[in-house]
C-alpha cells in the first residue's frame, strides 16, 4: 500500500505577506484605541444648553452655556432716590469710584461732578482743561484711568470728531489732570450724509473698559438694536470693530461692567421713556452676546436713565436727567436698585467664587472633567484638610475631610459644572469640575 503524502509529509507552512503580518498583528490594537479614544471624547464632551437656574428653559445637563436662556418678564422698582442739584439736570454718565459717585453733563461743561450721597446737593466740581465737550455721553474706568466718551451722535449722525477722553485717576485726585485722547470712527460707517435728529445706528452713549480695551454699545435710533464696538484703551487714532449686536429692542444710554465676574449690565429706554435694564452674564472672554442675556424693565416711568455703575453687581445706581413736557416732569435722580433676585445665585454662587489663579492651577485634580475616579494631591503634609463639592446652584454635592492624597467617586453625581475646594489652616482653593 503506498502512502499517502499527507501522511508521509506535515503540510508546507504559508508565508504571508510583510503588510498582511502586521495587519494581523496590531490591527486589535489599533481597533482598541480608536474605541477608547472615541469613547474618552464622548465621556468628556461639554452639553451645550441653558446653564441659568432662573431661565424658562433651564437645562440642569448642560455644562457649557450657549446663550439660549430665555426669561419672563421682570419689572424692578428702585430701592431708593436721590434729588440731584439743579447744576446736574443733563447728567449723563455715572462712575462709582474713590468712595464717590462721579457724572458729568453732556454739554459744553467740562467739569467732572463728585457727589456724595450724604451731601448730594453739594457736588465737588473737577474742570477737565483743555479740552472741550460737544456731547460727553458716558464715562467708565480702569484702575488708572476715568474714560470720558464724547461719542453723542443723535444730532445728525454724521460726526468726524468721535473721541474718547483718558483722565489719569491720580492726577485728577492731585488736581491738576492728565489726559489723552482716543480717536475713532466706526469700521462700517462709510456714508457720513446727514440723518437728521435721532434717525442714526451711529450713535453712542455707554460703554466699558473691559480687560485691554474698550467696548462701546451703540444706541441704535431706527434698529433699536445695539452694536458691540472694540477699540485699544491707547491713545491714538482707531477704527473701532463690530464685534456683536444685542437685541435690545430699545435705546442703549449706559454701561458698567464687572469683568472679573463676566457681568455687563447696559440701561436704557424705550421710545416711549420706559426704563429698562440689559443683563449680559456667564458669557466666555468678550462675547457678551455668547451668555445670558435677560431685560429688566424699571418701575420709573417717563424717566430718561442715562447713567449706570455698580461695585459688585448687586447694588446698582442709575441717573436720569430731567425730563419735562407739558403733561409731566421728571426731576434729574439718583436711584439705587436691589438686583439680587435676578443675579445673586450667578455671583454668589461657587463658578464665581473660583480665582483666575485658582482656575489656572490643574496639576491637583486630575482628570478634569471626569465620570468616575478624581485623584486629589493636598497641598499640606502636615495637617487635615477639608474638601467641599458644590454643584452650579450653590448645593453641597459632597463634603469631608482628608491628609496628603485623596480619591473622590464623582459616578453618582448629575452631569454639570461643579467646584471643589479645599480649606485647611493656612490657606484655601477652589477650582472648577465637570462631571460629563
Amino acid at each position: 500500500m503506498t502512502p499517502s503524502f499527507g501522511s508521509q509529509h506535515p503540510p508546507r507552512p504559508k508565508f504571508l505577506p510583510w503588510h498582511a503580518v502586521l495587519l494581523q498583528t496590531y490591527l486589535p490594537w489599533m481597533w482598541g484605541l480608536i474605541f477608547l479614544s472615541a469613547s474618552g471624547t464622548t465621556a468628556w464632551a461639554q452639553i451645550a444648553g441653558c446653564t441659568d437656574p432662573l431661565a424658562n428653559n433651564y437645562n440642569a445637563n448642560a455644562t457649557l452655556n450657549d446663550g439660549s436662556c430665555t426669561y419672563n418678564s421682570s419689572t424692578l422698582s428702585a430701592a431708593r432716590s436721590w434729588t440731584l442739584p439743579s447744576s446736574l439736570v443733563e447728567t449723563s454718565g455715572l462712575v462709582v469710584w474713590n468712595n464717590r459717585f462721579w457724572t458729568h453733563l453732556d454739554d459744553s461743561n467740562t467739569h467732572l461732578f463728585e457727589l456724595d450721597t450724604n451731601d448730594i446737593a453739594n457736588p465737588l466740581l473737577h474742570l477737565i482743561s483743555g479740552v472741550s465737550n460737544t456731547d460727553w455721553e458716558d464715562i467708565t474706568q480702569d484702575s488708572l484711568y476715568l474714560y470720558i466718551g464724547d461719542f453723542g451722535n443723535n444730532a445728525n449722525g454724521n460726526r468726524t470728531d468721535l473721541h474718547i477722553l483718558r483722565v489719569e485717576k491720580s492726577s485728577l485726585l492731585a488736581a491738576s489732570p492728565m489726559v489723552d485722547t482716543l480717536w475713532f470712527s466706526y469700521a462700517d460707517q462709510t456714508d457720513f450724509s446727514g440723518t437728521g435728529a435721532n434717525n442714526t445706528d451711529f450713535d453712542c452713549e455707554g460703554f466699558i473698559a473691559f480687560e485691554d480695551s474698550l467696548f462701546l454699545f451703540t444706541k441704535q435710533w431706527v434698529s433699536e438694536s445695539s452694536v458691540v464696538y472694540a477699540l485699544p484703551k491707547t491713545p491714538g487714532t482707531h477704527t473701532a470693530q463690530p464685534r456683536a449686536t444685542l437685541p435690545v429692542q430699545g435705546l442703549v444710554t449706559g454701561a458698567t461692567c464687572l469683568p472679573e465676574k463676566r457681568l455687563v449690565i447696559l440701561c436704557g429706554y424705550s421710545s416711549l421713556l420706559q426704563p429698562f435694564l440689559y443683563l449680559l452674564y456667564d458669557f466666555q472672554g468678550v462675547d457678551f452676546s455668547g451668555g445670558n442675556k435677560r431685560k429688566i424693565g424699571l418701575g420709573l416711568s417717563f424717566h430718561q436713565v442715562e447713567g449706570i455703575t455698580t461695585e459688585n453687581g448687586l447694588q446698582v445706581f442709575i441717573s436720569n436727567e430731567k425730563f419735562s413736557n407739558s403733561l409731566l416732569t421728571t426731576d434729574q435722580k439718583l436711584h439705587r436698585l436691589n438686583l439680587n433676585q435676578f443675579l445673586g445665585g450667578y455671583l454668589n454662587g461657587p463658578v464665581n467664587q473660583v480665582s483666575p489663579e485658582a482656575s489656572s492651577n490643574l496639576d491637583w485634580i486630575y482628570p478634569n472633567p471626569s465620570t468616575g475616579i478624581v485623584w486629589l494631591n493636598s497641598p499640606s503634609k502636615t495637617e487635615w484638610i477639608r474638601y467641599s463639592l458644590t454643584d452650579g446652584g450653590g448645593k453641597t454635592a459632597m463634603e469631608g475631610r482628608y491628609l496628603d492624597s485623596l480619591t473622590l467617586d464623582v459616578s453618582h453625581l448629575r452631569p454639570g459644572v461643579y467646584v471643589l475646594c479645599e480649606t485647611w489652616a493656612s490657606g484655601n482653593r477652589c477650582l472648577r469640575m465637570v462631571r460629563p
